[in-house]
């Protein structure tokens, strides 16, 4: 993780140290939200005038809030306008303020990103875009985006990688090229319904990618052979199978439903029917399907069509247990 010496510089002219620069930067890039033992822990630091110092810097200069939840300890949020300005991070959305489910799930990608400064990470919105779009040619209506509606007056905003989850790039040895990891992390209310959506809206941009890594973070493994199972079932396997296999099933399961030959399928065959419903949207499968349905278009004619261009992803997934960083001593302040 390199940071650029100007946003060190802008932050230290408030009268931050070197370490604390480095800090808010990392919190303001990541999260927007931090606990003591993840500054004590990165700083290397035990609770004394330092921090102390420290916390009265963020309060003073009007650069951060404390909050405290019953269950959570105190929560600082890093929210200044000005300060993420100085840092070109004035877009970023970590200085709303949010529920305690989002801030939890916030202070664990900042968990992840500190016990992990060696990646290359993909840190804004603009960079992303780059990215893909750019680097990798990715057309942009390919890209996990949300619109938001401002008032009346305005033009609605698409914004692309709402959900942040931290993205790096690695060089493969065997490659002069980088592969992008995609992390998702699991809320503290373990929702699989929650992974399948996140995996359905990056969908469209997996399959036109070469190669890319996935990467589970959850705080305990309890649901690790599961979500192996539905990354397998919604994304690799797809990914890597014969498309005009996978269309001409999903032409037979849907001409079933649409006959009304519900009880010829099975739960595996409607799981299947919506994800293809998804995959295979537009008016060029819509024509194929209705041509096929009526004995114009052959199998034949549809293996002809995509099996000569058919591309197999390269697809790697992992989970990982995230580790909370800690402070010396384990001088803790909240269960955050």
């Amino acid at each position: 993780m390199n940071i650029d010496p100007v946003h060190l510089d802008a932050l230290k002219a408030f009268g931050y140290t070197e370490a604390e620069a480095r800090f808010l930067f990392i919190v303001a890039t990541h999260s927007g939200y931090f606990v003591a033992r993840q500054f004590l822990g990165f700083t290397g630091t035990h609770w004394g005038q330092r921090t102390a110092t420290f916390w009265n810097k963020l309060h003073t200069k009007k650069h951060a809030r404390t909050e405290c939840f019953p269950k959570s300890g105190t929560v600082y949020h890093l929210f200044s306008r000005r300060l993420y300005q100085q840092i070109d991070r004035e877009n970023i959305r970590n200085r709303r303020q949010h529920e305690i489910e989002y801030i939890q799930r916030r202070i664990g990608m900042l968990d992840f990103v500190l016990s992990h400064p060696q990646w290359k990470y993909l840190e804004t919105e603009p960079e992303k875009i780059s990215f893909f779009c750019d680097q990798l040619k990715v057309p942009n209506h390919f890209l996990p985006a949300k619109i938001y509606h401002g008032q009346t007056s305005s033009q609605p905003t698409v914004r692309y990688f709402v959900d942040k989850f931290p993205m790096f790039l690695s060089t493969e040895a065997c490659s002069s090229s980088s592969v992008v990891t995609f992390t998702y992390l699991q809320g503290r209310e373990a929702s699989l319904t929650e992974f399948v959506r996140h995996l359905e809206v990056y969908l469209p941009l997996l399959r036109q990618l070469s190669e890319f890594r996935f990467l589970y973070l959850a705080r305990v493994d309890s649901h690790f052979e599961k979500v192996k199972e539905l990354f397998d079932s919604l994304v690799a396997i797809p990914l890597g199978s014969d498309v005009s296999a996978d269309l001409f099933r999903y032409f037979q399961i849907r001409k079933a439903w649409d006959l009304a030959r519900y009880t010829s399928l099975t739960e595996t065959d409607l799981i299947f029917r919506n994800q293809a419903k998804v995959r295979f949207a537009g008016q060029r499968f819509e024509h194929l399907y209705r041509g096929w349905k009526v004995g114009h278009v052959s199998d034949r004619d549809i293996r002809q069509e995509f099996s000569s261009g058919n591309r197999q992803a390269i697809v790697h997934f992992a989970t990982e247990v995230l580790c909370r960083i800690v402070a010396p001593k384990q001088e803790r302040e909240g269960n955050a």
